[in-house]
């Protein structure tokens, strides 16, 4: 944690083309970051505004309770599965050193956010900082742009896909939405800025 916070964060003049980004997505059991767990990580770099698929990680928690049968038909993460993984403080340094000196690019922040947030003051005692851009509302800012009327659902990831012309790929699988955001934000950037003139302050959280 402290080679981690001791990497200065990116600087919010930085253009989005030499920026670097960790796109990710956390499979949880839950949304209470207090007493559900993290069941899955998986990230995807992107590096002058190109997905860089040499980059990609996808861990298995393993989880020191029965994964609820909610949960499991959602993640298809069965407890055999978590079983066979790796512990959260083993797999926490390596997402921290991923992370490093980079911006995080989630889909609705909280979830993300909130459960590394918790990891780290369990495990170190010490708060998750980074820069963070979240393609849900920059989905907002474009469907509004579009005078488009934003209904219940419009912004879930895997329903603002298809109206920026993406194809869909298998839901609730932490590789698989990490990627789908990372395309989703090439998309998003390209149509808010066809210039390629934004920086990170244009669209950090």
């Amino acid at each position: 944690m402290r080679d981690y916070l001791s990497t200065p964060l990116p600087e919010k003049k930085t253009p989005l083309s030499e920026l670097d980004i960790v796109a990710l997505d956390l499979e949880t059991t839950g949304l209470d970051p207090l007493k559900d767990r993290i069941l899955s990580i998986g990230l995807v770099e992107i590096r002058h505004s190109s997905i860089q698929l040499d980059t990609t990680w996808h861990e298995i928690v393993k989880i020191r309770r029965d994964i609820p049968e909610s949960s499991a038909i959602v993640h298809h993460i069965t407890d055999d599965q978590s079983a066979a993984g790796q512990p959260l403080e083993q797999l926490l340094p390596e997402l921290l050193q991923r992370l490093a000196g980079k911006a995080m690019l989630v889909h609705y922040a909280n979830i993300e956010q909130n459960f590394i947030n918790a990891a780290c003051q369990g495990i170190y005692g010490s708060p998750f900082l980074i820069s963070t851009i979240d393609t849900l509302p920059l989905g907002r800012r474009l469907l509004e742009l579009r005078n488009h009327t934003i209904q219940p659902g419009n912004l879930r990831l895997f329903n603002l896909r298809p109206m920026f012309g993406l194809p869909m790929y298998k839901a609730h699988n932490a590789f698989y939405d990490a990627l789908a955001t990372a395309e989703l934000y090439l998309a998003m950037t390209a149509e808010l800025a066809p210039k390629n003139n934004l920086t990170l302050k244009d669209v950090m959280i």
